[in-house]
């Protein structure tokens, strides 16, 4: 790594532990995110800004690695025994119907540019920042209620939707061969589901409860290696590899719970620990070096960044409004609300 390299690793690592700070500053008056000062902080140390950090090669790798684990721990968390069908199918035709109007005007704000210049911007329009919803509802500690499971069930649909519809239509491959390899890669994460719901050795949990706690990590060297052949195999067939990293997450939840029902917690704490704490911030403060204030993408990106800093806030105040409302309503005493879950 270069002597730059080097001096933007600090600076992002010295956002990642300032960011936390600022946020439990600020909480007394209005719960704002983590995401968005490390967000925030990452354009003002940019080259656009103050110029103290810039993207480089082995920072990127990073970055990457980064994403790749949020789209990963997103995956886990996903249980589809919490959301049922119904939910699903709501959610799809919702992004459906949300796409048609988003190609619609993608083309029409396009003046001129075309079908694809349209199918970009449509779909920009219904992509969700399932990345960014997670550590928002986690953080808010609705991730693993009823309300959570909802939420990453439609945020799923909103992430990768997107990434179907680019891979049929503007991936530079004939929409029938695009499809064949997403139904290929859906074929073997369908055949790696399989082995994971089958019956596993006693020898397994056995390895995976002796070296919790011991310098070899059996269970989380075992994870890394689902996500790693995961990206791998999306890669191979040359679709994103962030549905190699949210499948390698479904993959290991079912893993787990099969193999070490009552480590499996602790498995993840690991690995959320890694990933939260190293990884994930690094990959926010780089999005937002990484910003750029110059052509029609930067006016997309920052439409996005915008989004993030904004919806999250009123999210957050509007769930805030229906628990107090909940309780209202109980006249103190804690009550069930719209979403199934109990305050």
């Amino acid at each position: 790594m270069s002597a730059s390299g080097s001096l933007t690793l600090i600076l992002i690592m010295s956002i990642a532990v300032l960011a936390p700070l600022l946020a439990h500053g600020v909480s007394r008056w209005l719960s704002v995110p983590l995401v968005i000062f490390e967000i925030l902080l990452g354009v003002l140390v940019g080259p656009d800004v103050l110029g103290w950090a810039a993207p480089g090669q082995v920072i990127d790798v990073l970055g990457r690695l980064g994403l790749a684990m949020l789209m990963f721990l997103a995956g886990y968390e996903i249980r589809f025994d919490r959301i049922g069908g119904d939910t699903l199918k709501r959610s799809a035709a919702a992004w459906l119907i949300a796409l048609a109007a988003g190609l619609t005007a993608g083309t029409l704000l396009a003046q001129g540019g075309g079908f694809g210049k349209g199918v970009y911007v449509g779909t920009a329009l219904t992509s969700t920042a399932l990345g960014t919803v997670l550590p928002v509802l986690r953080d808010a500690g609705d991730l693993r209620g009823r309300f959570g499971s909802v939420v990453m069930a439609m945020g799923s649909i909103g992430e990768f939707g997107p990434v179907i519809a680019m891979a049929l239509l503007l991936s530079g491959r004939a929409p029938a061969r695009s499809a064949a390899l997403l139904a290929a890669f859906g074929v073997l994460t369908a055949a790696a589901v399989f082995w994971a719901l089958r019956p596993k050795a006693p020898w397994l949990s056995h390895v995976i409860t002796r070296t919790l706690d011991s310098s070899a990590q059996f269970a989380v060297r075992l994870v890394m290696l689902l996500l790693v052949v995961m990206l791998g195999l999306a890669q191979a067939l040359g679709l994103d590899v962030l549905l190699g990293a949210f499948a390698a997450g479904l993959i290991t939840r079912l893993v787990l719970r099969g193999a070490a029902p009552d480590s499996g917690e602790v498995v993840l704490s690991k690995v959320e620990a890694m990933g939260f704490g190293f990884l994930v911030p690094l990959f926010f403060v780089l999005t937002g070096i990484q910003f750029e204030r110059a052509g029609e993408a930067a006016a997309l990106v920052g439409a996005g960044m915008i989004s993030v800093l904004v919806f999250p806030l009123l999210a957050l105040r509007l769930r805030s409004g229906g628990r107090r409302a909940g309780v209202q309503a109980g006249r103190g005493e804690r009550v069930p609300v719209s979403d199934g879950e109990s305050w």
